[in-house]
């Protein structure tokens, strides 16, 4: 009997000895597979085998096709293809790959030392905590798929990523804000410390010539903080304008430009007073409290969704001579003919013309149970063939595929999202409406009484009413929230999102992912009278130890027995000799075993000889937690939404405090399912991990994404949970109303601030300089009170 050691290379399990072997640090090493052996031995040919000293973890296993893997690589040599993930940078091509594999730090180093090697890449950089590459190379020197080969040769698949645009346009804004932030910071301390000085008097008695230098000097200190820092207020107030409303853009755009202009002419005529130091920081406070906002509401755009590894590139077309060609996915058209090998991804929806295999469609269901499929039956784009050779028929393109229609729907979905925060957008517009009536009609008057000072009793109305704090008084509590609740494993995505989950009454749920593990376990074992159960464990879990169905995976002994004459029935079960004796295990069916006679909830059944022995009853399992973590949440009304079987979606529910559960739905039936509960007035909050779920999150008041789940759930989700467990939701709910109330304290000090300051504005018995200080302290006050929620 052979032994069991772990693979050098990978970590699993190989046979002792085992015929793949390599030399690596001086000393032959057993691998597990041919694939793991020709990375091996490529790590040690380029020299760098300080990988295997250096690295944390063990590395993925490598593909024992690996020859046949390269050779297909050079489809990304396609113009046509390259022209969606590939940049001209002068002379160079420059690409960003996500690279699978990566486990450590060391593999970071290795891919840069192996990809430095070869010819015509000039420039490689490894994020790890990402899993990319940025590669920089000739083109007239190496192809594309070169580099992917030269990546597969040691162990890493590579895929063309091709970056969100909303985390793109992130970064870009970002860079932006921080120029004008940085500029306004520092010109305001030099402008302050010359102004300063000469209100209070700091540098004793000057000479007019020297008071008017300094104002020269603040004057060209300011003047790139009007023009370049404050732009953002202006472009804010063109655009509100041109869409024939006013927004806070407008009256600091008139501050600004009223203060500038006035301390223009005063420099230049050498008469009057200017107030550089107030537009300065006047201008540097509302950046800075813009950025801090923009980066929070956008820290959870970062998470880009990979979705290169669910819709396929190549394709076996199938020509009518009988000659197989590789070509774009994308080229296919109806009534192609397509082969499809084991373990491949469907590249298109289609019809089977020939063979029966199971089909891994959890990408498009949520479900890991795989689908039996044979000729006539339909298969979608994107999902895995998981068994037998299939000859499929193209019956729509590749955009017309479901994962397609999916997206479709998902974005329709948002176009319809609720607006909660319309009426706070509204009472902004009207306020600022009433500001600047009221800084207008302070100036007439007071320019008809012949008051030489009408025009900065103007400017004082417009910057100490400005609604500042007012603009702060949500997002300051959404930001100190936001900041908590990444602390606790728990991103935002919208900010509005805190406001809306204070009003959930209806908690509609994912199943597999979700609530469960999305790994199925044993739940029970029945045994015939008189058998061992561990006897009976023993040769279940060895016939299943040459299956490649999930389900073997709830099988499990320290010790396996040698098997042989062993079969896969396609949708049925397997079948193998075991210790002389012929096994047959899988479903009733396949088994000839009537459930009622040993257990009728058992799914998964072991005969031999035509007499059943035991019975199973295989699922997933519930992710540890979620029981306590529902029966907090009892209150609401607690809906279930799946694509499961309605019989295990009654079993999971029936263990839970589940009010309502629904099986065998269809993303769009999930997305109708919660459209008619909201219909009936309910404020429903979805929690789902699936691609299949994108629609339905979308379509929520407020939706939420576990930790397991797929990217385009987590671009479709406004909150996104780090853990895969549900254990955050209440602490979530709970932060939730009390942000509310920090925000309505808020509001409440912004507006009695504005209306308490605005008779001394009026009077005159408000400078400029005082009023900058006034909506400064306010917005202080309301960030004070916000930051209270970080406790």
């Amino acid at each position: 009997m052979t032994s069991k050691t772990p693979c050098y290379h990978c970590g699993l399990p190989a046979e002792s000895p085992s015929p793949y072997h390599a030399i690596v640090l001086g000393k032959s090493r057993d691998m597990c597979c041919l694939g793991c052996q020709s990375v091996a031995e490529a790590i040690v040919s380029n020299g760098l085998e300080n990988y295997y000293q250096f690295r944390t973890e063990p590395a993925a296993q490598g593909e024992s096709e690996i020859l046949e893997t390269l050779d297909k690589l050079s489809v990304y040599d396609d113009p046509a293809l390259q022209e969606d993930f590939v940049y001209q940078e002068g002379k160079h091509n420059q690409i960003q790959l996500t690279v699978e594999g990566i486990t450590c730090a060391a593999c970071g180093w290795l891919i840069e030392k192996q990809l430095a090697k070869v010819s015509g890449i000039s420039q490689v950089a490894v994020n790890v905590a990402e899993r990319r590459a940025m590669v920089t190379w000739e083109p007239n020197s190496i192809a594309l798929s070169g580099i992917l080969k030269a990546l597969k040769r040691i162990g890493y698949k590579a895929l063309p990523f091709q970056p969100d645009q909303h985390e793109a346009s992130y970064v870009s804004e970002q860079k932006q804000f921080l120029k004008k932030v940085g500029l306004a910071g520092l010109m305001t301390m030099q402008v302050m410390m010359l102004m300063t000085g000469l209100y209070f008097d700091l540098f004793g008695s000057i000479e007019a010539e020297t008071r008017q230098y300094f104002y020269w000097v603040a004057l060209v200190l300011t003047t790139p903080v009007v023009l370049y820092s404050g732009s953002t207020f202006y472009l804010g107030a063109i655009k509100a304008i041109s869409a024939r409303t006013v927004n806070m853009d407008v009256p600091v755009t008139l501050a600004i430009f009223g203060t500038y202009i006035a301390g223009l002419k005063a420099t230049i005529l050498q008469t009057g007073e200017v107030y550089f130091e107030s537009i300065c920081m006047f201008i540097f406070l509302l950046l800075l409290s813009r950025y801090l906002e923009h980066r929070s509401r956008h820290q959870a755009t970062q998470i880009s969704a990979n979705m290169m590894q669910y819709i396929p590139v190549t394709a076996h077309r199938l020509a009518a001579d009988g000659q197989i060609t590789d070509c774009l996915a994308k080229h296919l058209q109806t009534g192609d003919i397509v082969i499809v090998k084991p373990g491949e991804t469907i590249p298109v929806d289609g019809v089977i013309t020939d063979g029966v295999s199971a089909i891994d469609e959890s990408m498009l269901t949520g479900e890991f149970e795989p689908v039996t499929k044979q000729p006539q039956s339909t298969v979608f784009g994107g999902t895995v063939n998981q068994q037998s050779t299939l000859t499929v028929e193209v019956k729509q393109p590749l955009k017309h595929a479901l994962v397609n229609q999916i997206i479709r729907l998902q974005s329709s979905a948002m176009a319809n999202k609720p607006k909660v925060a319309q009426m706070a957008d509204t009472f902004s517009r009207y306020f600022v409406i009433a500001v600047l009536v009221v800084s207008g009609a302070a100036f007439a008057y007071w320019y008809w009484q012949g008051n030489d000072d009408a025009f900065w009793i103007a400017i004082a109305v417009l910057v100490a009413t400005c609604p500042c704090a007012l603009g702060l008084a949500t997002p300051s509590a959404l930001t100190c929230a936001m900041a908590r609740l990444n602390k606790q494993g728990v991103l935002l995505k919208r900010a509005d999102a805190l406001e809306q989950l204070t009003t959930i009454d209806t908690i509609a749920l994912d199943k597999t992912g979700t609530l469960t593990a999305g790994e199925f376990s044993l739940q029970q074992c029945w045994v015939t009278e008189g058998i061992s159960e561990a006897d009976v464990m023993q040769v279940a879990a060895s016939l299943e130890a040459r299956s490649e169905h999930p389900i073997s995976n709830a099988f499990q002994s320290e010790m396996l027995l040698p098997v042989s004459d062993f079969d896969v029935t396609a949708g049925g079960g397997i079948s193998g000799t075991v210790l002389g004796r012929k096994w047959m295990m899988g479903s009733a069916s396949f088994t000839g075993v009537s459930p009622v006679t040993i257990a009728e909830n058992a799914n998964v059944f072991l005969t031999s000889n035509g007499n059943c022995i035991a019975a199973f009853l295989v699922s997933d399992s519930l992710k540890p937690g979620t029981a306590e973590t529902l029966e907090s949440l009892s209150a609401m009304q607690l809906v279930l939404l799946s694509g499961d079987n309605q019989h295990n979606v009654d079993a999971i529910a029936h263990k839970l405090p589940i009010h309502q559960a629904y099986g065998g739905l269809t993303p769009e039936q999930k997305y109708r399912h919660v459209q008619a509960l909201q219909a009936k007035g309910h404020k429903v909050l979805m929690l789902g991990d699936g691609i299949n779920d994108a629609p339905v999150l979308a379509s929520a008041d407020v939706s939420l994404a576990v930790g397991n789940a797929t990217d385009v759930a987590r671009n479709a989700a406004d909150v996104v949970l780090l853990s895969d467990s549900l254990s955050m939701v209440p602490p979530l709910l709970k932060l939730a109303n009390q942000t509310r109330q920090k925000i309505r304290q808020n509001i409440l000090w912004a507006v009695g601030y504005n209306l308490l300051i605005l008779p001394f504005a009026v009077s005159g018995l408000l400078l400029p300089w005082m009023a900058v200080i006034g909506m400064s302290l306010s917005s202080i006050i309301v960030v004070t009170n916000s930051t209270r929620l970080l406790k």
